[in-house]
């Protein structure tokens, strides 16, 4: 009889020991394809980065368009304004024009009525005539 209990016991052990192994290989399964990503999203991922690198500095040059186009606006509209050729504008950072300082370098300053020409301008090239 001992023998018989001893081969029950070796039995029962086996049996254990197999279910506790055919469990463990359910959960690295199970464990494996939760983690498993289609190779299609791998192969995508550095196509869809370079496609927004490619709208982002798209975007970027066209804010730099439209800056640039601003900055030549008001550099071709401060060249027709007439301040600079008046006597009463100095060049000056805290007083441009005594007389209408408001509009001094501005679009409204094209029909400016206080406006007059410089006179008696002392330039370099008249030093030695």
């Amino acid at each position: 009889m001992s023998i018989k209990i001893i081969m029950q016991k070796k039995l029962t052990a086996d049996v254990k020991l197999h279910q506790i192994t055919r469990s463990e290989v359910k959960q690295e399964q199970a464990q494996t394809n939760s983690s498993n990503v289609p190779d299609i999203v791998v192969s995508l991922t550095p196509v869809g980065l370079l496609v927004s690198w490619i709208i982002f500095f798209l975007i970027l040059q066209k804010i730099r368009r439209v800056l640039d186009n601003k900055m030549v606006f008001t550099v071709k509209t401060l060249h027709q304004v007439p301040c600079k050729n008046c006597q009463f504008y100095a060049n000056n950072n805290y007083l441009k024009c005594a007389v209408k300082p408001s509009i001094v370098l501005t679009e409204e300053a094209k029909n400016c009525s206080e406006y007059s020409a410089k006179k008696g301008e002392f330039s370099p090239k008249n030093l030695f005539k």
